[in-house]
Order: C-alpha cells, then structure tokens, then sequence
C-alpha cells in the first residue's frame, strides 16, 4: 500500500502552467539570482580573508615591538602560528629567542625572593599557634573534665 495522497491523475499536469506560464523564465532567474548570491559570497569570504591577514599581522607587530624585536620578522612568525594572538606569538619569540638575541628569564613571573622570604618567616610563626577551633575545643574539654587526672592528661597532650 502507498503513502501517497494525491491522485495519479495529477502526475499528467504540465509544470509549466503550475508556474504562470513559461517555466524556462523562472529557471533564468533562479540562475541569476544564485550567480548573484555566489558573486557575494565570493566577495565576503574575500574581505574576511583579507580583514584576518591585517588582524594576525597587526597582532604579530604589536607583540615584537612590546619586545623590541625587528617587525620584519612578522612573516616568520606567521609561517610557523596557525593560531595568533599574544600568548602564541609571545611563546614563539622565547621559543626562538636566540634568534634575536633575546634573553628569556626562564624564572617563574611574579615571584620575588624578598616576599617568598616574608612567606616564610609567616609559617614560622603560625605553624605552632592555636586556632580558634582548638581554642575552643580546648575549653570545652577542659570544663568537661571530672577529674584531676583527666586535666593533667589534656595538658601532657598540648605540649
């Protein structure tokens, strides 16, 4: 049995009047009107390419000059990155730093010794305080205490 609802007499009909007249006409403008949206097309995904290239070499140029290298090297860098942006660009240039004379401090940024010394001497000093928590834990246990010898002990322990 067939899914199809309409009648077979219908399959006679000519196409051409289903479309007011000359169906050739409809076809001519269909055409022209996909060479226009293709032209378009062309045109756009041309400005995009182009408007990229200007991006990830003005990108590429503002990285060097932040780090004093020779802007002509832009087209190095852009052989080797598929993926620009400063991050990219700013690991190429340490990656290739000898290239250029650069010097890459391979220290880790952010990191003074004057304040991993005061770090230090912080631990030294609270590593042995009492918190608020133990404080508290040690009162209540302390006024919990029914004997002597149960003080005695939670002293012996805090030691």
């Amino acid at each position: 049995m067939s899914n199809n609802y309409w009648d077979e007499e219908d399959d006679d009909q000519d196409t051409n009047e289903s479309f007011g007249g000359d169906g050739s006409d409809l076809l001519k403008k269909l055409r022209k009107a996909k060479r226009a949206d293709e032209k378009r097309i062309k045109e756009l995904t041309e400005q995009l390419e182009t408007l990229s290239k200007v991006q990830r070499e003005r990108v590429v140029k503002e990285v060097l000059e932040k780090k004093g290298v020779n802007p002509k090297a832009t087209r190095l860098v852009l052989k080797d990155l598929d993926d620009v942006n400063e991050e990219t660009v700013s690991n190429w240039l340490d990656d290739n730093a000898d290239l250029f004379g650069l010097k890459v401090d391979k220290a880790e940024p952010g990191v003074d010794k004057n304040e991993l010394a005061a770090l230090r001497q912080q631990d030294i000093v609270t590593q042995g305080a009492i918190t608020p928590d133990k404080a508290q834990d040690l009162e209540s246990r302390l006024n919990n205490a029914s004997s002597e010898d149960e003080i005695l002990a939670l002293l012996r322990s805090q030691e």
